[in-house]
């Protein structure tokens, strides 16, 4: 279960708005959420896993 403090985040290029995804570090892992539904749940990943989607993200690797 996800601790109810984790901090979750959003990305500086959202401009605020609700139409991206939110994350936090939770213990060694990262949870992720969609931050117009955040009641819905998150996906929980590694650490090394996250970092590699942010990667493959940054390097254009998904049409985003």
């Amino acid at each position: 279960m996800i601790d109810s403090f984790a901090r979750w985040r959003k990305s500086g290029r959202s401009g605020g708005s609700n139409q991206c995804v939110e994350c936090a570090a939770v213990a060694d892992d990262r949870a992720i959420r969609d931050s117009k539904a955040p009641h819905n749940g998150a996906v929980v990943v590694s650490a090394a896993a996250f970092a590699g989607l942010i990667a493959a993200v940054k390097a254009g690797r998904y049409d985003l």
